[in-house]
């Protein structure tokens, strides 16, 4: 996999917990840099902490299921994908603001939300032989980042783009699994 399809992988990862930082950041009245990183690390590390227990997971199983590794790859990827589209036109009631939204018993259920689908790449990681701790690295270090700014940006400008980057990050695990696909079907 080539640094610029982890990039790629990292951003889409990152949409669900940069939403939620954006949510995050509708709930202060002044801009706090602190809650920002704060956000970043939660959502970062469990960013990074899941796919490196799916690829220990999908490890396990690997030799067994070689032969058609590449659609589990695509079927995954497309319905995470697929299920951030479909939440991106969700017309859910927006959270109400917690007195405390940094506390941890606020931000790990959040952390833990917004990275099962990490789990589930780290497990297609396994399969497509993925050098994995350069890979959870960076996808930790994409998540803090655009966790930090997203506190910034709902501070900011508030939920204007918490479904667009939902659905932006949806769209990408999608065309990222058809990309798998196609190439081992044009290899075969």
């Amino acid at each position: 996999m080539s640094l610029l399809e982890l990039f790629i992988i990292a951003v889409a990862l990152s949409m669900d917990a940069f939403a939620v930082s954006i949510c995050k950041g509708l709930c202060m009245p002044k801009m706090n840099w602190n809650n920002g990183v704060i956000a970043g690390l939660y959502f970062g590390g469990f960013q990074s902490g899941m796919p490196l227990i799916g690829y220990l997971l999908g490890s396990q199983f690997k030799e067994a299921i070689t032969a058609f590794d590449h659609w589990i790859a695509f079927i995954l990827l497309g319905a995470i994908g697929l299920n951030m589209i479909k939440e991106s036109f969700s017309k859910e009631e927006e959270e109400e603001c917690e007195s405390s939204p940094m506390a941890p018993k606020n931000m790990i259920p959040l952390a833990i939300a917004t990275s099962i689908d990490a789990l589930a790449v780290g497990v297609t990681f396994a399969f497509l032989q993925v050098q994995i701790v350069p890979a959870v690295s960076f996808i930790g270090a994409t998540t803090f980042t655009l966790s930090t700014l997203g506190v910034k940006v709902g501070n900011v400008f508030g939920t204007r783009y918490k479904s667009k980057a939902e659905f932006a990050g949806g769209l990408i695990l999608i065309l990222m699994g058809i990309k798998i696909l196609t190439q081992h079907l044009l290899e075969v």
